[in-house]
Parts: structure tokens; C-alpha cells; sequence
């Protein structure tokens, strides 16, 4: 049973190991380079953060389900009965994850965040290449905005994963080619609200791509950030996944026929 535990909880880390590898070196070539090769094509940068999600859930879910995410965990918490006593392990399982993803990261491109720097005037304390690891408010957009974005855009993936793993979901799809449309449902938020804040929607790939930043000579542009930012992609994600999902059990799942015909079976049953 230890075994089994240390298990997820290893699965949890690596699953987002491999969403920040992969998504981060994503937006450092979005960032980086010029002209980026993402540029005219940013519908490559959001198929890239979905196929990371996908892979990872191909890699860990038989382990621990891969949520990835302490907003899944939560609202699998409150609405699928995953173990309350799992929660807190889970999501920093998580934060450790993302903070080591984004170490890899800064490992194939800190010369490239030099030279980027360098050619741009910037400085790592002044914010320099940040984009690379964490998000940040777009144009007009103001942390209070963002934080309300996030509890939309986090809400509406908690919507739809439930919908894509809902037993009683007969249009689901198949259990082998459930990461694929997970992936997909991240870049298709990506791909039409990633701009107004870089689309978290989950607080450990910002938050420890982030705190490895401040270690890294980022410092106070990344903790607290401007305007004492780093709350929001925390905060915001973690109501809108409880929202979200509660939207789907309150307006979708009493209707699923699957489910119905179960609960009418179950009564028959009993009643004989």
C-alpha cells in the first residue's frame, strides 16, 4: 500500500515534469526567438501545451490518473470522492513537478534567456524572458480581470473533463483516446483565451515554474510579481475548477440516460 502511494505520488511529479518541459520550451520558442516560429502560427504553441498534456496522461494515468492539477484534484475531491486525506500530497506532488519541469527547461535555454536579455536591454530582476516560465496579465488586462479570466477558463476545463470522464457519458470517448481530447480541450482554451493571461489554468504550472524563477535571478518579478500577481493563477483556477465542475454535476450529469437507466435498474433490482 506504501508502495502504491509513493507511486502516485512520483506519477503526479512526472506528469507535470513533462507539462512544463515540454509546454515552457514551447513558449520559449514563442518568446525567445525572433522571428518566433510561432509568430504567424499560434495554434502550433496551444497544440504544443495540449499534446504535453495528452503524452503526460498516457505516461501516469494508469498510476495515479494524472490530474496534473491541484484544481482537478480539488474538484475531484468535492464531486468524485477522491480521498480528502490525498489532496494536500497530490498538489505538492504537483508544485515539485513544475518546479523541476521548469529546471529543465532553464537548462537547454538559459543561453538563449542570456542572449535574449542582452539584445533587448532587459534584466532578469527587471522581468526579462519571464514569459518563458510563467504567466503575466496581457494587454489591458488588470490582476482582478485576470483572476475572474481564470475562474472562467479554469471552469470551463473542469467542465469539460468531467464531461470526457463521466462513466454514464455516451458520447465520451474511449478510455485510449481520452488524454487526446483532454489535450485538445486545453489548446482550444489556449487557442482562443490564451492571450489575456497565458491560460494557467492550473496553479502548479505557474506557480512552480515561478518559484524556481525566484531562485534563479527573477526574484521579485516573479514573487510577488507585479502588482503582487502571483495570487491570481492560484486562486483563480483552484474556485473555477470547483465551479466548473459543479456546473457539469449540477446541469448535465442528473440528465446522462446512462444514468438513469443504472439508477432504474438498481431500483427494479430492489424491489424484487
Amino acid at each position: 500500500m506504501r508502495r502504491q502511494w509513493t507511486g502516485e505520488l512520483i506519477s503526479e511529479a512526472v506528469a507535470v515534469i513533462i507539462i512544463i518541459a515540454f509546454g515552457d520550451s514551447a513558449a520559449a520558442m514563442f518568446t525567445l526567438y525572433q522571428p518566433s516560429p510561432y509568430s504567424r502560427a499560434y495554434w502550433g504553441l496551444c497544440i504544443a501545451w495540449g499534446l504535453a498534456v495528452a503524452i503526460a496522461i498516457y505516461v501516469t494515468g494508469s498510476v495515479s490518473g494524472t490530474h496534473a492539477n491541484p484544481a482537478v484534484t480539488l474538484a475531484l475531491a468535492f464531486f468524485r470522492r477522491f480521498p480528502w486525506k490525498k489532496v494536500g500530497p497530490y498538489c505538492a506532488a504537483q508544485v515539485a513537478g513544475a518546479f523541476v519541469g521548469a529546471g529543465i527547461v532553464y537548462l537547454l535555454f538559459s543561453p538563449v534567456i542570456d542572449a535574449f536579455n542582452q539584445s533587448h536591454q532587459l534584466t532578469r530582476a527587471a522581468g526579462g524572458a519571464a514569459a518563458v516560465f510563467f504567466t503575466h496579465p496581457g494587454f489591458a488586462i488588470t490582476p482582478m480581470h485576470a483572476f475572474v479570466d481564470q475562474i472562467v477558463m479554469t471552469g470551463f476545463f473542469l467542465f469539460g473533463l468531467f464531461a470526457i470522464t463521466e462513466q454514464y457519458n455516451e458520447m465520451a470517448p474511449m478510455a485510449n483516446s481520452s488524454a487526446l481530447i483532454i489535450g485538445l480541450l486545453v489548446a482550444a482554451i489556449g487557442a482562443s483565451m490564451g492571450y489575456l493571461e497565458g491560460w494557467p489554468i492550473n496553479p502548479a504550472r505557474d506557480f512552480g515554474p515561478r518559484l524556481f524563477c525566484f531562485f534563479s535571478g527573477w526574484g521579485t518579478a516573479a514573487l510577488p510579481a507585479p502588482n503582487h500577481y502571483w495570487w491570481v493563477p492560484i486562486a483563480g483556477p483552484l474556485i473555477g475548477g470547483v465551479v466548473g465542475a459543479a456546473a457539469y454535476q449540477a446541469l448535465i450529469h442528473p440528465f446522462l440516460p446512462a444514468r438513469l437507466r443504472a439508477l432504474e435498474a438498481e431500483r427494479t433490482a430492489a424491489a424484487r
